[in-house]
């Protein structure tokens, strides 16, 4: 079984000039349930002057139906976003997991984070220590195969971040390729090297489609072995509108199209891919223009 995390109410929505309102969030949100995701990106406890388009956090949390088996996942910058995680946990609407993020390069850290990784890896410590056991934790390893400042990035830099997420109990490590520079057999080694020297870690391939090879290096990821794979409806998603570099082409992997090759390769995800298609069409509706998912241009293989 393969498990996608659908990330369009995060990660999808995090560049969105206008706000998105909390009961079309949450609409969504019930949607992608219905649809059989059983791990949702959910929001951030980004500060709202860093990123508006989550003010609402903790009322979308709230607002949320949680049936069970489901994982929602909220994304945590720094140790004040975890004190608001474990705040909406004590309310009883909190997030099952909960995400931190390095970047694999100093410049990358320092115009994405504003910190030296030094800086950021003490602050990853601080929130894995406030989390505790209550929530699930996620880490991110940004520029995992490329950085738009500094080039390719060593494999040995990757495991060394996977070690340290180990280390402070972070299990669940995801690999994230943020300018999509990696490739198919970048993707198979970077597995092989990780599972052997990261023993502990479940690998969440976190892939950009920035040059067309998402899908690609998402099905590569799960040829071998990775049974995580992130994805966004219709390719939304990537980094911040005021972060200016990739041209604009920085969406994540398309849940429709990943969902659809899966399925055509006799890999089980637990979707419902009628239900999939409709998410799709309600988000290009939400965000009132026509997204990157060829499956709903196209129709399913075989259709």
């Amino acid at each position: 079984m393969i498990t996608l995390c659908e990330c369009f109410c995060r990660d999808g929505l995090q560049h969105e000039p206008g706000f998105i309102l909390t009961e079309a969030k949450i609409g969504m949100l019930a949607r992608l349930v219905g649809a059989g995701f059983r791990r949702v990106e959910i929001t951030s406890f980004a500060h709202p002057t860093a990123i508006p388009q989550f003010a609402d956090a903790e009322a979308v949390l709230a607002g949320t139906p949680r049936p069970p088996g489901v994982l929602f996942k909220a994304t945590c910058p720094n140790p004040r976003a975890v004190e608001r995680a474990l705040a909406a946990h004590a309310a009883g609407h909190g997030p099952e997991e909960i995400s931190f993020l390095t970047s694999a390069t100093e410049a990358h850290s320092a115009r994405n984070l504003r910190r030296t990784r030094a800086e950021q890896w003490e602050n990853i410590a601080a929130m894995a220590r406030l989390a505790g056991i209550t929530f699930g934790t996620v880490g991110t390893i940004s520029v995992a195969f490329g950085c738009p400042f500094e080039g390719e990035v060593p494999l040995a830099r990757v495991v060394e971040d996977a070690q340290r997420f180990l280390a402070l109990g972070v299990t669940r490590i995801a690999l994230g390729d943020t300018i999509g520079a990696a490739t198919p057999p970048r993707i198979r080694e970077a597995v092989r090297v990780l599972h052997a020297e990261a023993p502990g870690a479940l690998l969440i391939a976190h892939l950009h489609d920035s040059r067309g090879t998402g899908l690609a290096n998402s099905l590569a990821a799960a040829e071998a072995g990775v049974t995580h794979l992130d994805c966004a409806l219709g390719g939304t998603g990537g980094h911040p509108a005021g972060i200016a570099y990739g041209e604009g082409f920085t969406g994540n992997t398309c849940t429709e199209d990943l969902a659809m090759a899966l399925h055509a390769m006799g890999l089980p995800t637990g979707l419902d891919l009628r239900a999939l298609a409709e998410a799709g069409r309600a988000a290009e509706a939400l965000l009132g223009r026509s997204l990157h998912s060829r499956v709903l241009r196209m129709g399913a293989a075989g259709a």
